[in-house]
């Protein structure tokens, strides 16, 4: 008789014979730093809202600023992809844990700060914007920042 492979690990680990696993970093621990991470999502923030600007701005002559366009359409798309990014592997991959009190509300912020993200890529809508900045503001709050070390 052939064992399932995910009965047999589920097995092993009910007779106490393997330990749980745990979440950790994907690099050595020690390389990141909260506060740099979260000051870089408030840079990506800053970068979209100046962008969204701009770009309601020259799209008042859209033929004589076609290059600039692109260029800030483009700048704007890779900060918001960006913060998605920073959250789903930073936050979500390594600092969200299961045993946190507090995971389901981390776990909603950490998705509505993706989603806003999404449509400030979509648009130059300036509540996205300003939302974004809002859950940013949350999102530091409920993850806290380490110290610094000396």
């Amino acid at each position: 008789m052939k064992l399932h492979p995910i009965l047999f690990s589920a097995s092993l680990l009910a007779l106490g014979l393997v330990a749980p696993a745990s979440g950790h970093c994907q690099v050595p621990c020690g390389i990141y730093n909260d506060n740099n991470v979260i000051e870089a999502m408030h840079t990506d923030w800053i970068t979209i809202e100046k962008a969204s600007k701009q770009i309601v701005e020259l799209s008042k002559d859209p033929a004589a600023n076609a290059h600039q366009l692109t260029r800030w359409i483009n700048n704007k798309e890779s900060h918001a992809q960006s913060l998605q990014e920073t959250v789903l592997n930073y936050f979500l991959a390594q600092r969200l844990k299961t045993d946190d009190a507090e995971y389901v509300e981390k776990l909603k912020l950490c998705h509505a700060v993706i989603v806003t993200a999404m449509k400030c890529k979509q648009s130059t809508d300036s509540a996205n914007v300003e939302k974004l900045h809002d859950l940013l503001h949350e999102f530091e709050a409920a993850f806290g920042t380490k110290e610094e070390k000396k």
